[in-house]
């Protein structure tokens, strides 16, 4: 699997001369069209950030369910997604139990122009009151993955040939999503159902996902037609990123939305426990997506609005 998705440092982008960008472009457009996954290094992110946001959130998901629940929201709001709230297998049509987690879920802080637009994809930020160290951090972090996922999107405009900031233009004001998604052991949880997953296979629905997990048992599982199901590769230092549907869509099918799962917890494992920091890049509301013509683009699909597209596909995984 490490062949199929490489590590990519992003620091020959940042600092290299253009034959150096041009060779780390080819690089990458090559592991977007197999798997659609790579390993990003080199982003700068403090590892002591990412740390900190965990042990609060994990101060969040211990508290008792009444008190969650003062926070609870529905799939693409803010605030607390309880168990039984997603079944991300839905998205392909496939019947499963709901997914084995419990989700913290924020959005952009910024109110649009449009009160259409303001009222379907702005509502303010729900910040558990029992943690308020979680906050300053996740907004910290925020800023972070703004700024990453521009650096990504300029790259990814050049690696295909296209002017660099081709995506990036889109993403004046996008309205992303952040989840912190927690996954409990077998003590929290239950014995998982048969077709039960932490996450059922999906892929993912925006531009790029910018993930930041830990190793497990039942971890991440990324799908490739040479090899079926297999656990992806993990690096510490590395962000996991991936290329969800709007994006694959955009360039034509040349770059694979990656099919991936969550396994769940481990019979040899059952307590294990993990947490993973997810960073959903989407456009800016009313972005038209039409896909790049050929020789870059394979299929030409019709053009859509960019949320017209995400709001099915959310409210596709609902359960209920």
């Amino acid at each position: 699997m490490g062949g199929v998705i490489p590590t990519i440092d992003l620091r020959p982008w940042t600092e290299g001369d253009a034959g150096t960008r041009a060779r780390l472009a080819k690089a990458v457009d090559q592991a977007l069209q197999t798997a659609g996954f790579l390993l990003l290094t080199g982003h700068g992110v403090d590892p002591g950030l990412r740390a900190r946001i965990r042990s609060a959130a994990r101060e969040f998901f211990l508290l008792p369910a009444e008190v969650k629940q003062r926070y609870a929201a529905k799939v693409g709001g803010r605030g607390w997604l309880g168990p039984g709230a997603e079944a991300n297998a839905y998205a392909e049509g496939t019947e499963t139990p709901p997914d084995l987690k419990e989700s913290l879920t924020f959005a952009t802080d910024e109110p649009f122009e449009d009160p259409v637009v303001n009222a379907e994809w702005y509502a303010p930020n729900v910040w558990p009151g029992e943690v308020p160290g979680l906050r300053p951090l996740c907004e910290e972090y925020l800023g972070r993955m703004a700024a990453l996922e521009k650096e990504l999107l300029f790259l990814l405009g050049s690696a295909l040939g296209l002017a660099p900031d081709f995506f990036s233009r889109h993403m004046d004001h996008p309205t992303y999503g952040f989840n912190i998604n927690w996954y409990p052991g077998t003590e929290v949880t239950g014995e998982p159902e048969p077709g039960q997953f932490r996450i059922g296979p999906h892929t993912d629905f925006g531009t790029v996902t910018i993930l930041d997990r830990q190793s497990g048992k039942g971890g991440l599982q990324v799908y490739t037609d040479a090899g079926g199901w297999e656990d992806a590769p993990y690096d510490p230092d590395a962000f996991t990123v991936n290329i969800g549907d709007l994006l694959a869509r955009w360039t034509g099918d040349r770059w694979r939305s990656g099919r991936h799962r969550v396994l769940p917890p481990p019979v040899d494992a059952p307590a294990e426990e993990l947490m993973s920091l997810v960073y959903f890049g989407e456009c800016t509301p009313g972005t038209l997506v039409e896909s790049v013509p050929a020789p870059v683009g394979r299929v030409a699909y019709p053009p859509v609005d960019s949320h017209v597209y995400l709001r099915e596909k959310l409210d596709s995984i609902t359960v209920g």
